[in-house]
């Protein structure tokens, strides 16, 4: 008989593609799906395939030390039927020459770049030839991956779109900024897996590393440490809080994940200046996504940074409401995660589902700075004693605050006010740009009979804080918006609760600040050491603050931070009210001319007007967008733009793929930083 000889082969990348979702992947090598079928074609010389005589075996390697106990190495021959739990092969059709091949990873098969190896024999005879790599993926469309998401609205949103929008600003001003993942971008896959090759666990044990990225527990772990760099792990990014980066960029620049793990492949995995809370949990969720496990970008409003697991967070303030002593402990306004769907089968049943996960550096965790994953659900129930690190992630959401004020003798008041933590938890919606609020899965309501069970349970009494109804209340009000380049009044609003005349005293005050609770200098005051409030009146105290103080000090967080407070003079009683208020920037226009088309020009008309009394400098537009631009469009103005004036652009364009797309453009100029906005734009596919 003759030999049966392989000529050529064919990965079949554009049909296996299309049926694992990882079309966009495909362009240079063959990408699927763990637990499903897919399919190759091998073409044969001389004469064609016999299954009575030829016997046709697979082999699979994975990683730099392949071996079959650790899951890592296999060698399979072609069977009748498929096995479930198992590599197989099995025959699909043959015709003439050619045979096709369906082979199939088991549901619990490592991710990562494996090559596949052919073994042909006929009789005695035998040769093996190697047909190439392929990557193999998370698989959240197959029921026994630990990653199964039943909805297929809500894996397109947590897989398959390549954009979103992330929730920053204040709790009682939520703004989103329009983020693009770009997970399926060209060579944003080789530099995923890059990254778990970088991690240290991998450096220490390469056949243990391997062997457990079978498990989406573990990747999140490795990811969440290796997107920030405190370890020294040439992670990708390097935080930075002190408004100075005039070395790297600056974090409020950043629109999308591709820039940034292209430049820290480029810069031979260093890792890139500058990020902050919402770029590490963009890039850790691109990465996520890219190896195929359901992701989102969660938003927590006044969190709390717990340091020393007390679950109380001091504040120190003087008589005038002036920030005394730093406390190491810290409210940010807002600060953003990542949650990862999967299985915990590491755990006791009822933990399955979203897992918190916080690549941004702020506690080691098994002397990692890393976070989670923490299931939800363990953070809701108080269950603090469960891997990973849902104690760090139970006080950003429920800590107390306490307001102590410091007075000329040295003695310390406690303030009547706790402000709340852990609030309008969100997450985008599935399928739509607005927000959803997902504070229910991470707390019971407030002051429910469950909430303080939970509290119990986590070793502590509620604070009996809770603002008192009777008596004297204060809040902060904020005059119609806060415009950038405008002045502006906020309002001490005073209400006295009771049946006496009560004589006070009031402090307003108004400082920059920054996202994460650090104070610059002050921006206006107002001290009234005689206010007579009448029983059961309310008044309003008006504070005015102009952009001549406030405008050289603002970071681009865009925040001043208001102090109110209230003390009587018979009891001694203080009351200390709390607001941020958000300098809203100018709006970015953006206006598409003529019909979006597949494959053809498209024209983009970008601009914004300067709110401004002084003109704009180097003033710098970016705009990407997954499937519109080809990586980043950067247009720098040649003239500065006078007050009211206009910073206009135009952009040309050649959408790659049919669909709904976001157009994603950040302003940059000396005067005015980090504005953003987006643009929906849905291109038809090419006529046939």
């Amino acid at each position: 008989l003759a030999e049966l000889v392989l000529e050529t082969w064919d990965l079949q990348c554009e049909r296996n593609g299309r049926e694992h979702r990882t079309a966009e992947m495909c362009c240079q090598q063959l990408v699927v799906r763990r637990g499903q079928p897919f399919t190759i074609t091998l073409h044969f010389s001389g004469r064609p395939y016999d299954e009575g005589v030829d016997k046709l075996a697979f082999d699979i390697e994975t990683g730099p030390c392949p071996i079959e106990t650790s899951g890592t190495k296999s060698h399979f021959a072609v069977t009748d039927v498929p096995e479930e739990a198992a590599w197989s092969a099995v025959v699909q059709e043959q015709e003439g020459d050619s045979v096709s091949v369906s082979l199939c990873s088991p549901p619990d098969a490592r991710i990562g770049r494996y090559s596949l190896t052919v073994e042909i024999s006929t009789g005695y005879e035998g040769s093996s030839s190697y047909i190439g790599h392929f990557v193999l993926l998370f698989n959240a469309w197959h029921p026994e991956d630990t990653v199964f998401l039943r909805e297929e609205e809500e894996r397109r949103e947590y897989i398959l779109s390549q954009q979103g929008l992330i929730y920053q600003g204040s709790r009682d001003y939520i703004t989103s900024t329009p983020w693009n993942f770009g997970q399926f971008e060209d060579g944003i896959l080789p530099i995923c897996l890059e990254l778990l090759d970088t991690n240290p666990k991998f450096l220490r044990d390469q056949d243990r590393d391997c062997s457990r990225r079978n498990d989406p527990v573990y990747i999140g772990r490795v990811v969440s440490a290796m997107v920030n760099c405190n370890d020294e792990d040439r992670g990708v990014l390097l935080g930075r809080w002190d408004d100075q980066y005039a070395d790297g960029m600056s974090p409020m620049a950043w629109i999308g994940s591709v820039d940034i793990l292209k430049r820290w492949k480029n810069l031979g995995c260093q890792p890139v200046k500058y990020g902050q809370c919402w770029v590490f949990a963009a890039v850790a969720c691109t990465v996520m996504r890219c190896l195929g496990i359901p992701s989102r970008v969660v938003t927590n409003y006044n969190s709390a940074h717990d340091t020393n697991g007390n679950l109380v967070i001091d504040r120190y303030l003087s008589e005038t409401g002036q920030e005394e002593r730093r406390s190491r402990d810290m409210i940010w306004n807002f600060h953003c995660w990542v949650e990862s769907w999967m299985a915990r089968p590491d755990l006791a049943p009822g933990y399955d589902g979203w897992q918190a996960l916080d690549p941004t550096p702020q506690e080691k965790s098994e002397g990692v700075f890393c976070c989670g994953p923490a299931p939800v659900r363990a953070v809701k129930e108080g269950d603090l004693q469960l891997r990973y690190d849902i104690p760090f992630v139970f006080a950003e959401v429920n800590a107390d605050v306490v307001y102590w004020v410091v007075r000329s003798d040295g003695t310390q008041k406690k303030s009547t006010h706790s402000s709340v933590v852990g609030k309008s938890i969100s997450t985008k919606s599935v399928g739509r740009d607005s927000r959803e609020d997902i504070t229910h899965t991470y707390k019971y309501p407030e002051e429910s009979e469950k909430e303080r069970e939970v509290f119990a349970k986590a070793e502590r009494e509620t604070s009996s804080l809770r603002q008192a109804e009777e008596g004297l209340q204060l809040r902060i009000k904020l005059s119609d918006g806060a415009n950038n380049g405008c002045d502006f009044d906020v309002f001490a609003v005073v209400n006295n609760n009771t049946d006496t005349e009560r004589l006070c005293r009031l402090t307003l005050g108004a400082r920059t600040a920054s996202y994460n609770g650090t104070l610059g200098p002050q921006c206006g005051m107002k001290d009234l050491p005689k206010l007579t409030l009448q029983p059961w009146a309310e008044q309003r105290v008006p504070l005015h603050i102009l952009y001549q103080d406030y405008g050289e000090n603002l970071t681009q967080d865009n925040l001043i931070k208001v102090v109110a407070l209230l003390t009587e003079y018979q009891t001694g009683d203080v009351v200390v009210a709390v607001r941020d208020v958000l300098i809203q920037n100018p709006e970015i226009k953006i206006r598409v001319l003529g019909e979006p088309m597949q494959n053809r020009k498209l024209v983009a008309e970008v601009s914004l007007v300067n709110p401004l009394s002084v003109p704009l400098n180097n003033c710098v537009f970016t705009v990407e967008g997954a499937n519109l631009t080809d990586g980043q469009q950067v247009k720098e103005l040649e003239e500065p733009v006078e007050p009211q004036g206009q910073a206009k652009v135009r952009l040309d364009l050649v959408p790659r793929q049919a669909g709904r797309h976001k157009l994603v453009v950040d302003f940059e100029s000396d005067k005015l930083l980090g504005v953003k906005g987006y643009r929906n734009v849905i291109i038809a596919p090419q006529p046939k």
